[in-house]
């Protein structure tokens, strides 16, 4: 029996503050995005349109692409501002900047 790896249950994310205040949050695993007035809503709403992009492609009507919808990754350009975001953050120990990367848990959809 293969066991799991723990890690391939977090989903790498990122969200930035843009120039007119709004902020946007970046799914990298599953290339999803979603914006709000503030990080918390931005990210929220990037935990609910998690949930519902991994239920269709596992459960839903589209389950027979799971495969190729749950390894869609983001843009090269994407990922290197993540590690950059991480690294900026990691040297100057922030945790209230304008840009925050955080993981966020795959949702597991119980077996029918």
């Amino acid at each position: 029996m293969e066991t799991m790896n723990p890690k391939t249950l977090l989903l790498r994310c990122y969200a930035r503050e843009e120039a007119d205040g709004q902020w946007s949050a970046v799914c990298l695993d599953l290339c999803l995005a979603a914006q709000g007035d503030s990080f918390e809503e931005a990210r929220k709403k990037l935990e609910e349109q998690i949930a519902e992009y991994v239920y269709e492609a596992v459960a839903g009507e589209d389950r027979e692409y799971a495969a190729d919808l749950l390894s869609r990754k983001a843009p090269l350009s994407q990922w290197l501002e993540y590690y950059w975001y991480k690294l900026i953050n990691r040297l100057t120990h922030r945790k209230d900047g304008p840009h925050k990367p955080f993981d966020e848990t795959l949702p597991l959809v119980p077996a029918a």
